[in-house]
């Protein structure tokens, strides 16, 4: 069996207490800059976890919409829309130039995450949010979604994401979190669900099937009450799998 190497990423800055015990079991860290989450202080702070644990800084933006954590689809003005984005990333960027380092991606989060994968209007706004980055960043997409697509056609590199931890429907939306089986919690589970994307490019979706999809970097996400669980034991298991955590 061929050696497979995946970079592990989880959206952090957002307000919980492990997040200091996540860093050291992953490659990439996406942080909440100011959207549904996020203060100068929270992201100069996960910052400082990213550099102290060499793990890959990247930026989480997001609907403005604290109230609902981001994750309830909005309806805004494109300059309105744009101007969000950019301030966001503003804010990320504005900390990480102080400190010297280098933002090495970008991947939107929750709804907004969800409605660029399918909304071709809403991705062409988000690009255009973020094009000043093209050159010098990637941008964490779902395969077989609409930004993905845009993206590459626009010539940003893109890296497609999976979610380790959430169930998939066949059209690989992922399965909604009002559901009771949205989420994969036992570290066995997620486990298995990586093993397939990654040997077989293939995911089992909730009807049972198996379908088709690619990705190179694997969300875990801190809010998940087993996230510590599952990533000490995806570090002491997935090499006996030949798939190795890139750095």
């Amino acid at each position: 069996m061929d050696k497979k190497y995946i970079n592990i990423n989880c959206d952090v800055g957002e307000g919980i207490a492990n997040e200091e015990q996540l860093f050291p079991y992953i490659s990439s860290c996406n942080i909440a800059c100011g959207g549904h989450f996020g203060t100068v202080d929270t992201i100069r702070k996960t910052v400082q976890l990213a550099i102290k644990n060499d793990v890959k800084i990247g930026a989480h933006p997001s609907y403005p919409d604290r109230v609902n954590f981001g994750r309830v689809s909005m309806h805004m003005k494109k300059d309105v829309f744009v101007k969000s984005i950019q301030e966001q990333m503003h804010n990320i960027e504005t900390i990480l130039h102080q400190k010297k380092e280098k933002l090495h991606h970008i991947k939107a989060h929750g709804a907004l995450y969800n409605d660029i994968a399918k909304d071709l209007n809403l991705a062409k706004s988000f690009l255009e949010a973020v094009s000043e980055y093209k050159s010098r960043v990637c941008l964490y997409v779902p395969y077989g979604s609409l930004i993905a697509e845009e993206a590459l056609k626009q010539e940003f590199s893109v890296k497609y994401e999976a979610f380790a931890d959430r169930n998939y429907n066949a059209n690989l939306s992922l399965v909604s979190r009002k559901s009771t089986n949205a989420l994969i919690e036992h570290p066995k589970a997620v486990l298995e669900h990586i093993r397939l994307m990654v040997h077989q490019e293939k995911v089992q979706v909730i009807s049972g099937e198996l379908v088709s999809i690619k990705a190179e970097t694997f969300c875990i996400h801190g809010d998940t009450i087993s996230a510590l669980d599952i990533l000490i034991y995806l570090s002491r298991n997935l090499p006996k799998l030949n798939i190795f955590k890139s750095v």
